[in-house]
């Protein structure tokens, strides 16, 4: 399971990070700004994101109202040092599933998410994005032409995903790197490299080998 976790306490985050990697089993992307936890959960699939109240450049009940008001329907728990009866209430209308208190107990939080991914949401229906007459098939990650399909590995489609979520943009290869297998990884970059290799290797099984440019010297890009 993945968790998307915005907390700006750099020693509670790395706390929290690591019990709910290490306690929880889950991956967990922790970032520590508003507005980076918003790119993150538009850019990734998470089960849960886990946002604090007060962050600087976006809190987490604005990011939450963001989100929800653009049609994400994922589950979404704030955390957060206000504890009135009146902030429980904002916090819940701007469209989380739950709210934690601060201090917790891991054990508390670990139980939250695990009863927000029992929770019957939305029907699972098929997130599709087409460009260049290529299909990505974000719910099956596998990618398709016409009839010809391919499935493709979980990191190949985050990072293809990642591209064309961004089309039109120079990624350079540190931002691919954080964005795709996470801050604390220890990748190379030219794992990247590597990786785009056979990306390429798949997409000019539906002629599209050039659909992932190479930007020298900075990173890739996928054209509008």
């Amino acid at each position: 399971m993945n968790i998307l976790f915005a907390e700006d306490d750099e020693q509670l985050g790395e706390v929290v990070a690591y019990m709910l990697n290490k306690k929880g089993g889950y991956t967990v992307d922790w970032v520590q700004e508003g507005e980076e936890a918003y790119d993150y959960a538009n850019a990734s699939h998470y089960d849960v994101l886990v946002l604090d109240w007060m962050m600087p450049n976006g809190d987490g009940v604005d990011v939450c109202r963001r989100l929800r008001k653009e049609g994400y329907s994922g589950a979404i728990l704030i955390l957060t040092a206000k504890d009135t009866v009146g902030d429980r209430i904002e916090g819940l209308d701007s469209g989380a599933d739950d709210y934690l208190v601060k201090p917790f107990e891991i054990d508390e939080l670990l139980a939250r998410l695990r009863a927000l991914l029992r929770r019957n949401y939305a029907p699972i229906v098929a997130e599709t994005e087409s460009i260049h007459g290529v299909v990505l098939n974000r719910t099956s990650q596998m990618i398709h032409h016409n009839k010809e399909m391919i499935q493709l590995s979980p990191r190949e489609f985050q990072l293809l995903d990642f591209l064309v979520r961004n089309k039109g943009q120079v990624l350079p290869r540190e931002v691919i790197l954080d964005r795709v297998w996470g801050y604390d990884a220890e990748v190379a970059p030219k794992t990247i490299d590597a990786t785009v290799k056979l990306l390429r290797k798949k997409l000019n099984q539906i002629g599209q080998q050039d659909m992932i440019q190479s930007i020298r010297g900075v990173g890739y890009k996928v054209e509008k």
